[in-house]
């Protein structure tokens, strides 16, 4: 089948006209048409329908379509894995991570990659902390940093590991209580979460990872935190904290980062026993990394085995 005319269904049927595929290609109107009209005689029966101007998917298009999508880009893989074998460091890594990641550890690592591989690109991508949402950006990103073990979804068996992705633990962040300046604990450098059982709490919505943490590390310490404040990223908390509306329970801020510089906030050690998270690398099991990323995956499990991850702030 011809490759071009593959690439041009898929665009039609992701919304583009024909107009708009000619206009970026080097083929007519009338090129791009014969070409899927002979793609359909292959296939054997009509793929698209005319509605109005606009063409859309017939329901053979549409069972067909999610095969061209993985085809398509298993070939685009295959490509960039022979330009990547030629040579890895002209790649790009296309790497998910959380956002209370990006302020650290990941410009760490990129940095840390790049003195060694400086023409390696990365494409970044964020992503939420909660337990239910598709690893890897749903399959769009090479890689994955973040505090979530990804666990098999529709199976019976609670906390079960999901065995279509690889996880490895690289490092256990301490949490801190976040006080505004002028709270009455703020001069303590070590605090129970049971000394703030009265305050009004500021969260993350109750799916996420952390969120969860904090109301498991409360119910240990006695209480039920009244959360007046949900959010769907720290530096929001990190404001409303320094609003003086409330408390957190938060990562502990890193040596550089903005969170470590003095301000309205400050971070004081939970005394409470298991006041962490844990920090995974997740890939792919049932997909091969191209060389770049490959090359970033084994950078980031060197420098974690070497304790050479950004150390919390003091």
């Amino acid at each position: 089948m011809d490759t071009d005319a593959l690439r041009w269904l898929q665009q039609v049927a992701d919304g583009t006209t024909v107009t708009e595929v000619s206009e970026v290609e080097p083929v007519t109107q009338s090129g791009v048409s014969r070409a899927l009209a002979r793609l359909e005689e292959q296939i054997g029966t009509p793929l698209l329908r005319r509605s109005g101007r606009t063409l859309r998917m017939t329901h053979a298009g549409a069972v067909f379509k999610p095969h061209l999508d993985a085809m398509l880009h298993q070939l685009d893989d295959g490509i960039a894995a022979v330009n990547q074998l030629i040579d890895p460091d002209t790649g790009s890594v296309a790497l998910a991570f959380q956002q209370s990641l990006g302020t650290w550890l990941v410009p760490d690592l990129a940095r840390s990659f790049r003195t060694s591989h400086p023409l390696v690109g990365f494409q970044l991508t964020q992503v939420r902390d909660e337990l239910r949402s598709a690893p890897l950006d749903g399959g769009n990103a090479d890689l994955e940093l973040g505090t979530r073990r990804p666990e098999r979804s529709g199976n019976p068996s609670p906390h079960e590991p999901d065995t279509a992705v690889h996880t490895r633990l690289i490092a256990i962040e301490p949490l801190r209580l976040a006080l505004p300046r002028e709270h009455r604990l703020a001069s303590q450098p070590r605090v129970r979460l049971a000394d703030v059982a009265t305050d009004p709490f500021i969260g993350l919505r109750p799916a996420s990872a952390l969120r969860q943490r904090t109301d498991d590390l409360c119910d240990q310490a006695g209480f039920r935190p009244t959360v007046i404040f949900e959010g769907d990223d720290l530096s929001n908390v990190g404001g409303f904290v320094a609003a003086g509306l409330g408390v957190a329970v938060v990562p502990a801020p890193r040596a550089g980062s903005p969170e470590s510089a003095a301000g309205p906030v400050v971070y004081r050690e939970i005394m409470d026993a298991g006041a962490v998270r844990e920090i995974f690398l997740i890939w792919s099991a049932e997909r091969r990394l191209l060389p770049a990323a490959d090359l970033f995956r084994r950078h980031v499990l060197r420098r974690a085995a070497a304790d050479r991850l950004p150390a919390v702030s003091q």
